[in-house]
This record gives C-alpha cells, sequence and structure tokens, in this order.
C-alpha cells in the first residue's frame, strides 16, 4: 500500500477490475465511503468495484458496485458512467441514500406506539381504597 494511503479506515476495502487503481482513485474512494462510515457507526465493512466494462469509441464506461455490510440485511447499490470519479460520487450518494432509508424505518419502528399487552392475571386491587 502506498505510504499516504496509510492510516486510514481498514473497513473500506476496493478494488480494480480491467484497471488500475491509481493513488488518486483510492484517495477518492476513501473520501466518499469513509464519510459513509462516520455517518453509521454500524458498519462493518464496505466493498467497492470500479470496473472499466468497455470501449466505446475513444472513451471508457466504468461500472462501480458498493455493498455496506451492517448488522442485518446488507445494503448493495450501483452506478456507471463514462467518467471514473462521477461514478464513485454516484454510488455513494446511492449508499448514502439507503442508509438514511433504512435510519428513518428504524426510527420509526422504535417510536411506533404499540397497544399495551395486559395479561389476565393481574392482581386484583381494593377498588374502595383508591
Amino acid at each position: 500500500m502506498n505510504p499516504s494511503l496509510q492510516g486510514l479506515d481498514p473497513r473500506v476495502h476496493f478494488q480494480g477490475i480491467h484497471l488500475e487503481l491509481t493513488e488518486s482513485l483510492a484517495a477518492a474512494i476513501y473520501e466518499k465511503f469513509g464519510a459513509l462510515l462516520r455517518h453509521e457507526g454500524h458498519i462493518v465493512r464496505i466493498e467497492v468495484k470500479l470496473q472499466k466494462s468497455q470501449t466505446l469509441g475513444t472513451e471508457h464506461l466504468f461500472d462501480a458496485t458498493g455493498r455496506i455490510e451492517l448488522r442485518g440485511p446488507d445494503l448493495a447499490a450501483r452506478a456507471e458512467g463514462r467518467d471514473a470519479y462521477g461514478v464513485l460520487e454516484a454510488l455513494a450518494g446511492r449508499l448514502y441514500r439507503l442508509l438514511e432509508k433504512r435510519h428513518g424505518r428504524r426510527q420509526e419502528r422504535r417510536h411506533r406506539l404499540r397497544p399495551a399487552e395486559i395479561g389476565e392475571n393481574l392482581p386484583k386491587t381494593d377498588a374502595g381504597l383508591a
């Protein structure tokens, strides 16, 4: 690993398929996806795969997939485009929205009022003492 990338969060894993991940690409990945780690503390791992899919004339098509592992079901997203940095930005935005949506659902469930479940085996009280 490059000396300038040491000390960064080891929970961000990235892989380049059919392309070489330069130091600037790796730094962009850590910057964009490290913000997701700061947003949600329960993230176990973030996996990012950036693939150069095909060549369109003189331009390349990039495809990025991301997966966030956390307690419960994993979150996955995909983005594609002609600019590698733009694809990474779009992927980070989609994963961020998925995290917010999941967080909102968990909060709704936590604050939803439930009917009290009162069992029939409560002790009897004297009505005249109250």
